[in-house]
């Protein structure tokens, strides 16, 4: 079976798809993915012309590497259909759907989307406890569904719960949508972080994140970019580490063992794969 390919998502930022400065600055910004935003960042007034700003700007191209989303309005919006129907005709990566709740939805987008470019996927924001709640039927809606989005603020207040350090209010949510991503192969970006003055309990934050497994992390504004970049990205040591691992362990395959110590641990066949996929993140960065 070959692996899948290996796609940096270490920040993903969020831009508002009405303002035409913020979509030209972005084809500077070292983020690993764009999204474009017609829903929450974009007033209702705004909404059309937003649309056409932004899908001409995907059309255009410039963005180098970077991954597009558009973030269209949810389907029981007035705008919802027509910005799937206008995302489907540009060479985005992705169409990233709000408060998706139940599969139903995807068959929906699914259907708005005929003609879509080959590449443009489903993305799917969870943000709402029926979503979390059905966070596995989402998963396995349709073979288009690519990535998980926590949207952690909208879920904030729909618990009743509080914003803290450790977000344990979250944790539970989280880990039901990290189970249901891996399970179905998907990628999974964690919220964002509100506070932009708050520099330090962002980096925790992102460590938090990193530890519990996400592939990286929704950002709000560009300052937020570089740190979220570095605490995703594989250090050099432990890409070192991770070559040594492999090496190792297919030395000792080649003789006929399934384990092998490196620098006193025990290294078997899931400490290989996991340090392919480290390697593999490294130098898909670089």
């Amino acid at each position: 079976m070959t692996a899948p390919k290996i796609v940096p998502r270490r920040s993903v930022l969020y831009m508002p798809g009405s303002n035409a400065r913020a979509l030209e600055k972005a084809k500077s910004l070292p983020a690993d993915g764009l999204i474009l935003d017609l829903e929450d960042a974009t007033a209702p007034d705004k909404k059309l012309e937003a649309r056409e700003q932004v899908c001409a700007a995907v059309q255009a191209g410039g963005y180098g590497k970077r991954e597009l989303i558009i973030r269209v309005n949810g389907l029981d919006t007035e705008w919802g259909a027509d910005d799937v129907k206008a995302a489907a005709k540009v060479p985005c990566d992705a169409i990233l759907l709000p408060k998706v709740e139940t599969r139903d939805q995807i068959e929906q987008l699914v259907g708005l989307m005929a003609g879509a470019d080959a590449r443009t996927r489903i993305w799917c924001m969870l943000e709402t406890p029926l979503g979390i709640l059905n966070a596995r039927e989402i998963a396995s809606a349709h073979p288009l569904v690519g990535c998980f989005v926590m949207g952690t603020s909208d879920l904030t207040k729909d618990l009743h719960a509080q914003h803290t350090a450790l977000r344990l209010p979250m944790i539970t949510s989280l880990g039901i949508c990290l189970l249901a991503a891996r399970a179905y192969d998907l990628a999974i970006l964690d919220g964002v972080y509100l506070d932009l003055n708050d520099a330090d309990g962002f980096k925790q934050s992102c460590v938090q994140g990193l530890e519990l497994g996400f592939d990286g992390k929704t950002l709000i504004h560009p300052k937020q970019v570089e740190p979220c970049n570095e605490v995703f990205a594989p250090s050099a040591d432990a890409v070192e580490h991770a070559r040594k691992v492999i090496a190792a362990y297919e030395a000792a395959v080649a003789e006929g063992k399934n384990v092998v110590l490196v620098d006193g641990k025990l290294v078997e066949n899931l400490h290989a794969e996991s340090a392919r996929r480290l390697v593999a993140l490294a130098e898909a960065i670089g």
